[in-house]
């Protein structure tokens, strides 16, 4: 249980205090963030002083939200942080991936099954999940810079390579850090490093003339314009939660008065809106997450053609792609998308074969031990498989005419927005008896669309080059 501090306040508004504590800490960590950006400045001098601020500060947000569970949180660092410096690095990866995952299953397990309370407390499992993320991430990036060969590795495996093991206080600093504590976004170890020590590497490649290169080498620009279209985002999405979520609530479509009486086509739209209804807020969470830190100079990813400074380094969903996706991948490639990143770096790219199976797997353990997340993700292997041999047998079908490819994405919009939410549903419900009762309500019909839809259709080869291109809409 984290502070009561917030609970008189809980009570009048008849708000869950451990929401008040998280969007509390979130609104206090938009502030310490422009104070930390304004008054501790990168420089070669205060990176000891940014790193122990920064992981100070986000030990304490923890505890203000969860209370002693921030144990675990330090217990997990500090324990994998041991088997990074004293593990042969050739199997580092290995050991901190079977470690961390194993430490972050103990702990949901205990959560829901032990002390079941399950989903009517602070879910303190949330930041486990980022930590285990970083860690795991961190581990394959130093074993692939000082265990692999320079030639085998990938261009993006090279880019992210970890050349150097990382002191205890800069491990502690980016895995506690108070910007993405609480709600991520996930990112790198070497975008981390840069920010604190104001390097920015990355504007080598940015359009900018090399004077304004030299100058920005050492600060960002403001990021102030970029901060407030995100709060004011923050502010949209939070009222959008409030209202769908009241007014399409998802179990309605498990209540039998509903199902028996409701015409089909009512059924479907009442599934897409209350599914849609869950979304805002994961938006409000990643979007404010995402503010906080560029409030505190990081995410800056440099210019746009016309010399405007982007701050979408460690964007993790693009909104308008979602609602009007026209395809699974579509769909998946711009939700959680530093999640995809993760699953992409650490499992598809090295996954020897069923690259697409494993990597939800993973994304389902890694979700926790409610049934209801590997009923979402098994659903989802199968609806990726089905929605490529859609895409393969009858798209090029549809481009003769700009007409046509209107119709086909209309249809695809329609069918990859009722799949998905069919696909989420038990996301949501998290549990198997509910779960099956859903499924049960429509007749497992999206299941078996797809199965005849990878049995029937005919299977194309992909196209091969010397340079195969891994597909990230597998992800998740």
């Amino acid at each position: 249980m984290g502070s009561a501090l917030l609970l008189p306040l809980s009570e009048r508004f008849n708000f869950p205090v451990a929401q008040m504590n998280f969007i509390a800490c979130l609104m206090c960590g938009l502030i310490a963030a422009c104070s930390f950006r304004i008054y501790l400045p990168p420089s070669k001098e205060n990176c000891a002083i940014r790193h122990t601020a920064a992981t100070l500060l986000g030990i304490y947000f923890a505890h203000f939200c969860y209370g002693w569970y921030t144990v675990h949180f330090v217990a997990e660092v500090i324990m994998s942080y041991f088997i990074l410096v004293t593990t042969d690095v050739k199997h580092v990866h290995k050991y901190t991936f079977l470690a961390a995952m194993s430490y972050l299953t103990a702990v949901q397990i205990s959560r829901v099954y032990v002390f079941d309370n399950a989903e009517h407390s602070a879910d303190f499992t949330g930041p486990m999940m980022i930590i285990t993320q970083k860690i795991t991430k961190l581990a394959f990036e130093v074993h692939d810079g000082l265990a692999r060969k320079e030639e085998s590795l990938t261009p993006s495996q090279k880019l992210l390579a970890v050349r150097k093991c990382p002191s205890l206080l800069e491990y502690c600093s980016y895995n506690l850090n108070f910007m993405g504590i609480l709600a991520g976004p996930l990112c790198s170890y070497s975008q981390y490093i840069e920010f604190i020590e104001g390097t920015y590497g990355h504007l080598e490649t940015c359009q900018v003339n090399e004077k304004e290169k030299d100058r920005l080498r050492h600060s960002a620009p403001s990021p102030v314009e970029a901060v407030l279209s995100k709060l004011l985002m923050c502010c949209l999405l939070l009222m959008a939660h409030l209202v769908l979520s009241t007014s399409f609530p998802v179990s309605r479509n498990l209540e039998d008065s509903f199902v028996n009486s409701a015409p089909f086509y009512t059924r479907l739209a009442y599934l897409y809106f209350s599914l849609m209804g869950f979304r805002p807020k994961y938006y409000f969470a990643w979007t404010m997450a995402d503010a906080v830190n560029n409030a505190a100079g990081f995410g800056f990813s440099g210019y746009s053609k016309s010399g405007k400074p982007q701050w979408n380094a460690l964007n993790n969903i693009n909104i308008l792609q979602i609602e009007t996706a026209t395809s699974f991948k579509m769909f998946i490639d711009n939700w959680n998308i530093q999640t995809a990143q993760w699953l992409k770096e650490i499992c598809y790219d090295r996954c020897p074969s069923c690259p697409t199976l494993f990597t939800f797997l993973l994304s389902a353990a890694w979700h926790g031990v409610y049934t209801g997340y590997f009923f979402t993700f098994l659903t989802g292997a199968l609806m990726t498989f089905a929605a490529r041999a859609v895409r393969s047998n009858f798209r090029h079908h549809f481009l003769a005419s700009s007409s046509s490819k209107r119709l086909y994405d209309i249809i695809t919009w329609i069918a990859t927005q009722l799949a998905m939410s069919y696909t989420v549903a038990p996301f949501v419900l998290l549990h198997t008896e509910p779960s099956l009762q859903f499924y049960r309500t429509w007749f497992f019909g999206f299941h078996i669309a797809a199965f005849l839809l990878i049995l029937v259709l005919p299977r194309w080869k992909k196209q091969t080059s010397n340079s195969p291109q891994v597909q990230s809409g597998d992800l998740r």
